[in-house]
């Protein structure tokens, strides 16, 4: 699996300085955390999954999450179980026959919704296992933490590599201020433990919300509902804190059609043009607009200014923006490569000459950037997510160079 390997060789070319290179589940942990980029939740009941793994249904798909928790309904669990084993015998039988090899399938996770569903999925599956990355935990907290990674840790003796863990945080111990320090101490605590087997730390917002009654208008940024937003920080601020860095993601977008606009588009005009040209430009600005996706492009602008990496989505058509804005940019690039490669610790005037690169504060921030550049790969230097987003979008025009 490689991000973008849906374009063309000479698309690749132009668009990319650096091409991104491939991943699977048996990539480096520090690599593969920061991968995943637009992780899509398909319900556990769908019958098709299997099939549409092998077909790469979904254009650009490089992770996903097949759900047993909030995307089916209570009476249909024992259904969506069996499905799930079905669906997963299938891929993990293709690629034991040599049918498939790792590289072909996205990197998978199942969310369940408690420990002892876990417990039964594993003992069914055992060396099916091979066609996983790992397991979400829904709703973690202190209490639940250690049940849930002793189990994860039991689990890898089936597979002769690391079943992953991903915990969500989501409770109301969390997003409530008098608790929250104290519960996230706690949880870092015990992640801390395990932490071989921690892939990524996510959260849920709109559980956060629901606990207020709250839901967020296409219009509006998660950061912009004060709740969240001082809750989004605290939680930035326990896990990604230089020493104990662990990778959190960006929470879920839910809108994927049009609808009627109160507030102004959120995607200025002339980026486009100048990228594209005039019709085209205004074209994909347009197709954006239509299906309310420039408030997905303000939020991953917002997560990544926020230390957030990659993003939850429910809609395949997220896919592709998310993974868009996650490449990085020649200059960013030529930044974080002076920044590592300096022989002093002070401050050296940008490549760009239009900023300083302090050595030693932004020394983790190039780390960040040269792992990304692995996966994601680096544009040319006048091409950007726009140059990206109209190849996805057959809107024609001249490449940037």
């Amino acid at each position: 699996m490689r991000h973008f390997d849906y374009l063309l060789e000479n698309e690749k070319e132009e668009l990319f300085s650096v091409h991104p290179l491939p991943i699977n589940r048996n990539t480096e942990k520090e690599v593969l955390a920061h991968a995943l980029g637009a992780t899509l939740y398909m319900p556990a009941i769908r019958t098709t999954i299997s099939h549409d793994v092998m077909t790469q249904k979904h254009e650009g798909l490089v992770s996903m999450v097949i759900c047993l928790e909030d995307a089916i309904g209570d009476h249909e669990v024992s259904e969506a179980e069996q499905s799930l084993i079905r669906q997963v015998r299938d891929i993990s039988s293709r690629l034991r026959n040599g049918l498939i090899q790792q590289d072909d399938i996205p990197i998978m996770f199942v969310r369940v919704r408690d420990v002892h569903q876990m417990n039964r999925l594993v003992e069914e599956l055992q060396e099916d296992l091979i066609s996983l990355t790992g397991f979400v935990f829904p709703k973690f907290t202190s209490r639940n933490a250690e049940e849930y990674l002793e189990a994860l840790q039991s689990c890898n003796r089936y597979v002769p590599f690391p079943v992953y863990g991903m915990p969500i945080l989501e409770s109301a111990d969390i997003i409530y201020r008098e608790s929250r320090t104290a519960e996230l101490l706690s949880i870092k605590k015990i992640l801390d433990k395990y932490r071989h087997l921690v892939l990524n730390v996510r959260m849920g917002a709109t559980d956060f919300s629901s606990l207020f009654g709250l839901r967020r208008g296409p219009d509006v940024s998660i950061y912009e509902i004060s709740t969240i937003r001082d809750c989004i920080g605290d939680i930035v601020n326990m896990f990604t804190r230089q020493g104990s860095e662990y990778v959190v993601s960006g929470p879920v977008w839910e809108y994927f059609s049009n609808g009627e606009r109160l507030l102004k588009p959120q995607l200025r005009q002339s980026p486009f043009e100048q990228k594209l040209g005039g019709a085209s430009g205004r074209r994909l600005r347009q197709q954006l607009l239509n299906q309310w996706q420039d408030g997905l492009i303000k939020e991953v602008l917002l997560d990544k200014e926020n230390g957030l990496t990659g993003k939850t989505i429910i809609h395949p058509s997220h896919i592709k923006i998310v993974h868009s804005l996650a490449v990085i940019t020649r200059e960013e690039y030529e930044d974080a490569k002076a920044i590592l490669q300096s022989q002093t610790n002070g401050v050296t005037k940008s490549h760009y000459a239009n900023k300083m690169n302090e050595i030693k504060p932004h020394t983790s921030w190039a780390k960040k950037i040269m792992i990304k550049s692995k996966v994601y790969g680096v544009f040319h230097e006048h091409n950007n997510f726009i140059n990206l987003l109209a190849r996805t979008a057959n809107i024609q025009f001249q490449y940037s160079r």
